[in-house]
């Protein structure tokens, strides 16, 4: 029923069917000459239209990074020799999507080199994780990375005025600092830096090539100044990036990113939208990397990819047939190999595509970054869209920026009709699930709800809540329950994170999600330094100017307020979940859309 073919480190496992469709549509690839013309910068390969054609052409300079920043790898390492001089024993990155997810990725996915300092993330503006990213080490030996490619990202800016309170006190600590001794930018030129508060007193402000988008900078300064505070090989790093790229080139069918690209661009048309990744543990964040660059890249006018992270294999039954499942795995994991061969042999003989990527060495993933790139543009070619702008990212920061100025004047937040409530648990609706409201209980009302998901639609489950490995374990829990019960794709994100990342596909791309948001009675501090609001208040308005985007564009979405214990919270949704998903959900005439 299905085959496999090894090639280039990879492996596919299609059924007749969908083999020839993506064959056919590698060949058109070839002999369009598409990979030539990618690298001469030839934006036909994505639009005939001249206004966008000039927006892509500025978007094209990471298919040189690799390269240009080879040059830069000595300055790199001089600057975190003199910080651990001065006696800095920590680094804190700030920044959201785009200047976070690739820092994470290799600050959890490789082993810190002999001199390397810790290098932790912070990119929720949830008080607790503000707290906690603040008691996590001593801000007297931290250097901050501020890191934001427009300089006016609201969260990193917070996160700057946050840690700056600290600075008048901070500076005298290192002998011979001087204020900002404790900060350095990544941005870009021009306005970018110049809108960064303080950014002339900072120690370093390292500017990247404005042509390189946020979502496809892993192989810049967003990357490679993390990475150097770690110790990190980066010569290693971006000499397999730059092997990949070569291989890139490569004006045949064993172009890896030629390959993938037309792959899950054709899979998406046949149907195969929901771009499942299993990703081997040692380099799980990865995942979150991936679905930020296909979510953004694919999501828009109508059409897109919709990448799964983090979700345990299940068996065939429990999957619907809009799947395709990606494996990454460097087969080092033996154990995790062996179950995961299992699981993905029982999903291609139900039908289900399966390919595999190899990694292979100790620093494939400055290749894998690379790959994945040159994949994601081939994928927006295959779809007929631009892979390089982001359209709808910016609503729910207008509708955020709306609920705050509202909340200035009348110091309170926007308020929904309460439909139902159970213990900690209270529910509010979009427009249409208020409008045909049966006052059934919680669990009935949640069964309303999760009804509504459209033909071959997924669910989003989106936390507005402080990141823990802990509770990150109970939502997956919650989405796997969702994922049993319905057979239906379900997407977890924490916000406001996800708004850098899937919320542009969640917008942008085909109507069929169907969201949860979950929130908690967030604590009122710590105060953002110069500002009217508190990171209780801002992460409460951007869930608040979401809900607003999502029900705008008439997608359907439901709010659940976990109460002040969120956790406590999580326990018993779990379990209201269970009893809603006991018997098969059938959309109801009265529900809406």
């Amino acid at each position: 029923m299905a085959d496999s073919a090894i090639e280039q480190g990879h492996a596919t496992r299609l059924t007749s069917g969908l083999r020839e469709q993506v064959a056919e549509a590698l060949a058109k690839a070839v002999e369009a000459d598409w990979p030539a013309r990618i690298w001469q910068r030839d934006t036909k390969v994505w639009t005939d239209d001249p206004p966008v054609a000039e927006k892509i052409r500025h978007r094209l300079g990471w298919l040189d990074a690799p390269d240009h920043f080879a040059d830069d790898i000595e300055e790199l390492q001089a600057f975190a020799a003199a910080l651990r001089a001065e006696g800095f024993t920590a680094g804190l990155v700030c920044g959201m999507g785009g200047s976070s997810l690739a820092p994470a990725v290799l600050a959890t996915s490789l082993p810190r080199g002999a001199h390397g300092l810790p290098v932790p993330v912070l990119d929720s503006t949830a008080p607790r994780a503000v707290s906690a990213a603040s008691d996590a080490s001593e801000p007297a030996r931290t250097v901050y990375l501020i890191a934001s490619k427009s300089g006016t990202t609201t969260e990193t800016l917070s996160f700057l005025a946050h840690f700056w309170q600290l600075e008048d006190r901070l500076h005298g600590e290192i002998p011979e600092s001087l204020p900002g001794a404790h900060f350095v930018a990544i941005t870009d030129p021009g306005k970018s830096v110049e809108a960064i508060p303080h950014s002339d007193l900072f120690r370093e402000v390292f500017l990247n090539p404005q042509d390189v988008g946020g979502r496809y900078s892993a192989l810049t300064y967003v990357g490679l100044v993390p990475a150097a505070l770690l110790d990190l090989d980066l010569r290693g790093l971006l000499s397999e990036a730059s092997e990949m790229a070569a291989r890139c080139h490569r004006g045949d069918a064993d172009n890896p990113g030629l390959w993938l690209g037309v792959t899950l661009g054709t899979l998406a048309r046949a149907g195969r939208d929901k771009l499942t990744l299993i990703i081997e543990p040692g380099a799980a964040a990865l995942g979150a990397w991936i679905e930020q660059l296909i979510a953004e890249s694919t999501g828009k006018h109508g059409v897109g990819i919709v990448p799964v992270d983090g979700e345990p294999l299940g068996k065939p039954g429990v999957y619907d047939d809009d799947r395709v499942f990606v494996r990454i795995s460097s087969a080092t994991d033996e154990t995790w190999q062996a179950a995961t061969d299992r699981a993905l042999d029982a999903l291609a003989a139900a039908g289900h595509p399966v390919v595999d990527l190899h990694m292979d060495g100790e620093h494939a993933l400055g290749g894998e970054f690379f790959r994945w790139e040159f994949a994601t543009a081939v994928a927006g070619a295959v779809l007929g869209i631009n892979p390089f702008d982001e359209p709808n990212v910016t609503e729910s920061k207008e509708n955020t920026r709306r609920v705050l100025d509202a909340y200035h004047h009348t110091h309170q937040l926007p308020h929904t009709e309460l439909l139902a409530e159970s213990g900690a648990l209270r529910l509010y609706g979009d427009a249409p699930l208020r409008l045909t409201m049966g006052r059934d209980g919680f669990v009935n009302e949640l069964r309303r709800h999760l009804a509504r998901v459209r033909p071959r639609g997924y669910y989003g489950l989106q936390a507005y809540l402080a990141p823990e490995a802990q509770r990150t374990d109970i939502l997956r829990g919650i989405a796997t329950q969702l994922r049993d019960g319905t057979q239906r794709a379900v997407t977890l994100g924490y916000g406001p994170r996800f708004l850098h990342s899937t919320g542009q596909l969640h917008k942008g791309g085909a109507p069929i999600g169907c969201f949860i948001q979950l929130t908690a009675d967030q604590p009122d501090g710590p105060h953002i330094p110069g500002q009217r609001e508190s990171f209780g208040t801002l992460i409460a308005s951007q869930a608040a100017g979401d809900f607003t985007s999502l029900e705008t564009h008439e997608l359907p979405v439901a709010t659940i307020n976990l109460s002040a214990d969120p956790d406590a919270g999580l326990a018993q949704l779990r379990e209201a979940f269970k009893q809603a998903l006991e018997r098969p959900l059938e959309r109801e005439a009265r529900v809406g859309s």
